[in-house]
């Protein structure tokens, strides 16, 4: 069998019994997390276009619209959902593959869930398949996506939503072979938005959502996909990685018996996830000595080479906040944001944040040193000196999962736009389900 088959033989016939609690557990986490960045990111002007765009489509109103009470096929309302749930970058990500998966597989399991009248443990099954296939497919190619100038999310996203869907609309394993063969098709995403700030990234969690749930649509049907659109030699990894090669036998290995789905860290601050650890690191240095952004005199950050490429080269651009973009993925910016503010939250991407005059001069004392030795996950270190001569040094490492976190994430996100956030944490967190999202999608 190719490497898709073997999946989609997993894949169909994949129950809730077979999955571990633990990784169950994690589901209603991550239903909050991306119901509240859908909020969040439907109140921009990007998923005000986006919406506006679905609503012009028309088509069967099966699936809530954020914002409205408004129904729509599907596909549109996971395009609109997995564009906003992506817009703010504070989705969660596998660290190995820097894909964000809740953004695409949320999106759509909501979409086809409530489109198909699904049961709970169909919803489960189906985000749990959709989270271990972008798992298993962004690991094999590590970050090298990112190297050759691709959006990995872009890449895996729209095979985890057909998977996602696949599920939800109980294919069988020739089915889900054919999703998989024709959503690879739809893999891309140019990272150009690195040079301008333009919203093609925050695109692409939509886009993937989108093409897998018509992949998945269309093989239901009857239309034939490629059985060897992970292998063979004319391939996803063949094609975009340039004929690198690629260990296609780790796809598969331990399937069932080890769930990788389950390592998605959350994200605790809207801004690249390889920042994160850094504003912990500087956070807990400023609160525990009580300094001031006058007190600081320089920080200095030991990160991963391919990390810095990201969020602190070249230089001069990473000193500029022009747009939200050039923000979220600034190490300077958002460690002065936290040093000033005493935290980092969603008005850290603002205007009025970002034109801020007394943050240029602090993020400029903000700087970073390549450290090879670096990069198996998001680690690094953090080196603070203060302007009475004083150094203090921390590791920055990636925070473990925090449930009270994220429901604070919540409440502070949606809290200003709806007076129920807190209702909506309840909800969302007793229930393992659909429905409780769906309501608060069409309610808020």
């Amino acid at each position: 069998m190719s490497t898709s088959q073997q999946l989609a033989t997993w894949c169909a016939g994949l129950t809730v019994a077979a999955i571990p609690a633990e990784v169950r557990a994690l589901i209603p986490l991550r239903v909050m997390d991306t119901v509240g960045l859908i909020l969040v990111g439907a109140d921009t002007k990007a998923g005000a276009a986006a919406r506006a765009y679905a609503l012009d489509q028309g088509g069967a109103a099966q699936s809530t619209l954020a914002r409205g009470g408004v129904k729509v096929p599907p596909a549109m309302a996971a395009l609109v959902h997995g564009t906003c749930a992506h817009c703010r970058d504070f989705d969660d990500t596998f660290m190995d593959s820097v894909v964000h998966p809740g953004s695409v597989v949320v999106s759509t399991a909501l979409a086809v869930a409530e489109a198909s009248n699904a049961s709970n443990d169909d919803f489960i099954a189906a985000v749990t398949a959709g989270y271990e296939i972008a798992a298993r497919l962004g690991a094999v190619a590590g970050r090298r996506f990112h190297a050759h100038a691709l959006h990995a999310t872009g890449v895996i996203g729209p095979i985890a939503a057909a998977v996602t869907a696949g599920r939800l609309l109980r294919l069988n394993s020739e089915q889900f072979t054919s999703a998989m063969g024709l959503s690879a098709s739809m893999s891309g995403g140019l990272m150009a938005f690195i040079v301008d700030g333009g919203w093609s990234k925050w695109l692409h969690g939509g886009w993937a959502a989108h093409g897998g749930i018509v992949a998945a649509e269309l093989a239901a049907r009857g239309f034939v996909g490629p059985a060897h659109s992970l292998d063979g030699g004319h391939d996803l990894y063949t094609a975009l990685l340039q004929g690198e090669p690629v260990d296609r036998a780790r796809i598969t290995a331990a399937l069932g018996n080890q769930w990788r789905g389950a390592t998605a860290e959350f994200k605790y601050y809207p801004c690249a996830h390889v920042i994160q650890p850094y504003i912990d690191a500087v956070l807990s240095i400023v609160t525990e000595h009580d300094l001031r952004a006058n007190d600081v005199a320089a920080v200095e950050c030991a990160i991963a080479p391919w990390a810095a490429a990201i969020v602190c080269e070249p230089r001069a651009a990473k000193l500029r906040f022009n747009t939200e973009l050039e923000a979220i993925a600034s190490l300077p910016y958002q460690l002065a944001v936290a040093i000033t503010e005493r935290g980092v939250g969603l008005s850290a991407l603002t205007q009025a944040m970002r034109s801020r005059a007394d943050l240029p001069a602090l993020a400029g004392r903000i700087t970073h040193r390549n450290d090879p030795a670096l990069g198996k996950n998001f680690d690094g270190a953090v080196t603070l000196r203060t302007t009475s001569g004083k150094t203090f040094e921390r590791r920055a490492t990636t925070p473990s999962l925090n449930p009270a976190k994220l429901a604070d994430k919540y409440r502070a996100g949606v809290g200003p736009l709806n007076r129920q956030a807190d209702e909506h944490v309840d909800r969302l967190l007793g229930d393992t389900g659909w429905r409780s999202a769906a309501a608060i999608l069409d309610s808020a």
